[in-house]
């Protein structure tokens, strides 16, 4: 999709693909590279600017052999990762630096803990959509991660406080961006590897099938459930054992196809960015408008 659309972004610098969250394979594209950011802004070298000796000396030289010829396959791409790396920290840094930190948006909701890591991502992926016309992009794609629902144990107490710290990060991101006027442009959809077993492994569950996704934005027909509900029956005709591991309803191509549409990719693009996608019925959700 990023690879599709990238040319919206032809007076842009750097990539549409902006992760929070360190290497993943979401974001992996042919042309379309990831560029890492943290919730603290990007990521540079120090005093890269500095005037003063021996700074100032020291990039000089790094810059002389970045940039030499290299015959070496391996060694020309590291010095433009390198020199990619230098540039579009600069230009984020002085970029950010007139933009709000916004944390009036995100308040601290328990204390004793502070910001919680999803907040703080959400906080930099909020800056950077207000930035988004200095910094010449029209389509953006973020990454942001949360941990901590492998829950084979306590998953009573975890589970409920997880999806808390969840619910706070995202309300906060969403009011955030209706306030700011940009809501109706911003889409957060939520994707998980696996679910977890409706039966108990006495401590917590297991890896499981068929999982709930939350999509939230102002273009969104919200408030519904799209999809079908399993039957709740261990072993039962929504169950693929007698685990409760439920076979999906919906498939994740369906789901991709609707995000997909949204995000500018047309009927005839779709099967490039999904190549299965006619094996399914509905390659469009409804869920938004």
């Amino acid at each position: 999709l990023a690879d599709l659309k990238k040319a919206l972004n032809s007076s842009s610098q750097i990539s549409m693909n902006i992760s929070l969250a360190g290497n993943n394979f979401f974001q992996v594209g042919n042309e379309a590279f990831q560029y890492h950011v943290t919730p603290g802004g990007s990521l540079g070298l120090n005093q890269y600017a500095a005037t003063y000796s021996p700074v100032r000396e020291q990039y000089q030289a790094l810059n002389g052999v970045l940039a030499h010829d290299h015959d070496h396959l391996f060694e020309a791409e590291y010095a433009n990762i390198m020199s990619r790396a230098i540039s579009n920290d600069t230009l984020l840094k002085t970029t950010l630096a007139g933009i709000p930190a916004y944390s009036n948006y995100f308040p601290v909701h328990a204390p004793e803990t502070g910001l919680t890591r999803l907040q703080g991502q959400l906080r930099m992926i909020l800056r950077l959509i207000a930035a988004r016309q200095q910094l010449g992009m029209r389509r953006q794609i973020f990454f942001c991660s949360m941990g901590g629902f492998d829950t084979h144990d306590a998953q009573l107490t975890e589970h409920a406080s997880l999806l808390g710290e969840f619910s706070e990060a995202v309300g906060d991101f969403y009011d955030a961006t209706a306030a700011l006027g940009f809501a109706q442009d911003v889409t957060l959809f939520t994707a998980s590897d696996f679910n977890r077993t409706y039966s108990s492994n006495g401590k917590g569950s297991d890896h499981a099938w068929g999982s709930h996704q939350f999509v939230v934005g102002g273009a969104v027909q919200g408030g519904q459930l799209y999809g079908e509900m399993p039957v709740t029956e261990l072993g039962g005709p929504s169950d693929t054992n007698s685990r409760g591991a439920w076979i999906p309803s919906t498939s994740v191509d369906e789901y991709s196809a609707t995000l997909a549409r949204w995000f500018g990719v047309s009927d005839a693009e779709m099967s490039v960015v999904l190549p299965n996608i006619g094996r399914f019925a509905r390659p469009n959700l409804g869920f938004l408008g």
